[in-house]
């Protein structure tokens, strides 16, 4: 192709500087060339409107001029920042981006210190840590409050077994300590109430239970020693910690005398003896029943009768008689008579009894008299 006339072929012209250059992702390892930052300008075509010089070859030229004369002749059409822009050097475009913090700058932007003093941050520092452990303490407690609300129900629970867990095993320390310890054996035997059993027999009796421990004495045993006095008519036994046994007896009393060959005897309402005496006793009637045995229904009779009386009226009877069961006869130390009959409803017949003696004294006390109370509801005083 031929050249026009007057066209002078540009001086090569050294290269610009080259540009902070950034590796696109994607782009081919073996390509060249810098690659424009972002936000960098890009070079305009002339305002001319003409096509661009071709040289030799058919081949376009480069769009940027070879001298910096050519590049703002090429943009003489720009707006004047445009052209002030893109005379500016590459070097102070990444100045500028480093400056003001860009993504296309080499380094990361700077952060700025607070303004104050070593001091200052150290307290500010010391505060902080103080108010983060202020704040821990403070949740761990809400958690600890919070935890015992929810949990108050089965610590309740678990209260309760321990207590009662503590006084079963209370109870069976205490059982355990009753029954095998030593500490509580029996080594005192004491007898209350007696006057005509033997204390000391019956102490003898008993003595085979010493040693053992006070929960473990076999009263079946005791039972059976104390059945060998006929004198005992009930006895109430007491332990009393750590090492005694009391016996308390109630001996048999006795109501009656019954003549026995040259002696008496001393018998109780069960007709059962309790002592056996050479002369008759004072202040116990004379029973005579004909003969019939102690245990007959002629004795049984004679013995409720002397029951009912009152101790006072009782103690002035001489002597009782009854050959059967209705026909019970007192005789009294003063010679009065009373005929009793049947024991049925001694005690009114007692009390009929005690008002004709108080009625006879006012009226003739030195009369001898017999008192009839068969009838307990008609008593009467017969003169003798």
């Amino acid at each position: 192709m031929k050249r026009p006339d007057g066209f002078d072929e540009p001086e090569p012209a050294a290269p610009p500087p080259a540009a902070p250059t950034r590796r696109r992702r994607g782009r081919d390892a073996d390509a060249t060339g810098p690659v424009p930052l972002a936000g960098a300008p890009r070079p305009r075509r002339a305002a001319t409107g003409g096509p661009p010089a071709r040289g030799d070859g058919g081949t376009g030229s480069s769009s940027s001029p070879s001298t910096l004369r050519g590049r703002l002749g090429t943009v003489a059409g720009a707006p004047a920042a445009g052209r002030a822009r893109l005379s500016k050097p590459a070097s102070t475009d990444a100045t500028d981006s480093h400056a003001t913090g860009a993504p296309g700058g080499s380094q990361p932007p700077r952060i700025v210190a607070p303004d104050g003093t070593a001091a200052e941050a150290k307290a500010r520092a010391a505060a902080a840590r103080k108010q983060a452990r202020r704040a821990s303490s403070e949740r761990r407690r809400v958690e600890r409050v919070e935890v015992r609300r929810f949990t108050r129900r089965s610590r309740h629970r678990r209260a309760t077994l321990v207590s009662l867990g503590a006084v079963v095993l209370l109870l069976v320390a205490s059982v355990a300590v009753a029954v095998f310890s030593p500490l509580l054996s029996l080594q005192t035997i004491r007898v209350e109430g007696t006057e005509r059993v033997d204390a000391s027999a019956v102490r003898t009796a008993l003595d085979g239970q010493l040693g053992t421990p006070l929960a473990m004495i076999d009263f079946d045993e005791v039972t059976r020693e104390l059945a060998a006095f006929p004198l005992i008519a009930s006895y109430v036994t007491e332990t009393a910690p750590p090492h005694t046994l009391v016996v308390r007896i109630q001996e048999r009393q006795p109501v009656a005398t019954v003549a026995a060959g040259e002696g008496f005897e001393l018998v109780d309402p069960a007709g059962v003896v309790v002592q056996e005496l050479d002369a008759r006793q004072e202040g116990v009637p004379l029973v005579d029943v004909g003969g019939a045995a102690l245990d007959g229904p002629a004795y049984r009779s004679v013995a409720e009768v002397l029951l009912a009386l009152p101790v006072t009226l009782r103690s002035t009877v001489d002597t009782v008689t009854a050959s059967t069961a209705d026909d019970v006869t007192l005789q009294l130390t003063s010679g009065e008579r009373v005929v009793w009959g049947s024991a049925d409803e001694s005690a009114k017949k007692a009390q009929v009894l005690a008002g004709l003696i108080a009625d006879q004294a006012r009226r003739d006390p030195g009369a001898s008299v017999e008192y009839d109370v068969s009838a307990p509801d008609n008593g009467i005083i017969r003169t003798r």
